[in-house]
C-alpha cells in the first residue's frame, strides 16, 4: 500500500465515490494501473488548528494500519477526509466505521451544478397553457 501525495491524484479521487460517517468520509476511486492500493489523508483548516488537525490525521492513519488490507479493493485510490468528530470519537467505533464504509456500496457524486444523467443542461420549464374558466 503506497501514499497519495500529488495534488492532481487527490483531486482525481475526490471525484469518485464516497462513503460517509461522523469522524470521517472515505473517497474512492478505480485506477486503470495495475499499481499497489494508494491511501492519502486530509483534514481542512476548519476543522481546528494545526496540533488538533495532526491528531486528527494520526488517528486516521492508524485506523489504516490497523485494517486488514483484504477489505480494500485493488487498483483503487483513497483518501480519508477528516472531520472534527474524529478527536472525540471512540477508537473502536471509528475502526468499525471505517470497515463499513470499505463494505458499502459505494455512493457517487457529480461535480457541478445542475448535472443530469443524460448529459443535457437544464432549460427553462416548459410553458403550459391555461384555459380560462
Amino acid at each position: 500500500m503506497d501514499r497519495l501525495r500529488q495534488r492532481a491524484d487527490f483531486l482525481a479521487v475526490a471525484n469518485g465515490a464516497r462513503a460517509n460517517s461522523p469522524a470521517f468520509v472515505l473517497q474512492s476511486r478505480r485506477r486503470d494501473d495495475c499499481g499497489p492500493i494508494r491511501i492519502g489523508f486530509t483534514v481542512t483548516k476548519k476543522n481546528g488548528n494545526a496540533p488538533e488537525r495532526n491528531r486528527i490525521r494520526r488517528r486516521l492513519r492508524e485506523l489504516v494500519k490497523r485494517l486488514d488490507p483484504v477489505s480494500m479493493q485493488p487498483h483503487h485510490d483513497y483518501v480519508l477526509v477528516g472531520r472534527r468528530d474524529a478527536l472525540s470519537r471512540d477508537f473502536a467505533t471509528m475502526l468499525d466505521d471505517l470497515r463499513k464504509a470499505f463494505t458499502k456500496p459505494a455512493r457517487h457524486t457529480h461535480k457541478g451544478r445542475g448535472s443530469r444523467t443524460d448529459g443535457s443542461r437544464p432549460g427553462p420549464a416548459p410553458a403550459t397553457s391555461r384555459k380560462p374558466d
